[in-house]
């Protein structure tokens, strides 16, 4: 597997439980990756729940994906 995969499959995890998702992924290296997840306020905890073990499996597999939840509606300022 491969980070673009990780990436990818944690994508489809997300918009399982939440299909208004805005995902938007940064890859860091090949091993690391940052996915910023916009969604309606209402979902924003079953999305840390749902990514909260693939992130831990995709550690033990050599991927760091940081997968941040934030309120569509509310997001914070763009860094």
């Amino acid at each position: 597997m491969t980070i673009d995969e990780a990436v990818a499959k944690m994508e489809s995890i997300i918009l399982g439980v939440s299909a208004v998702a805005e995902v938007r992924a940064l890859r860091i290296s090949d091993e690391e990756a940052r996915l910023t997840v916009l969604v309606p306020a209402g979902d924003i905890q079953a999305v840390k729940d749902a990514a909260f073990q693939p992130v831990m499996d995709f550690l033990i597999e050599g991927f760091d994906l940081q997968v941040l939840v934030y309120d569509r509606d509310n997001p914070t300022p763009s860094v």
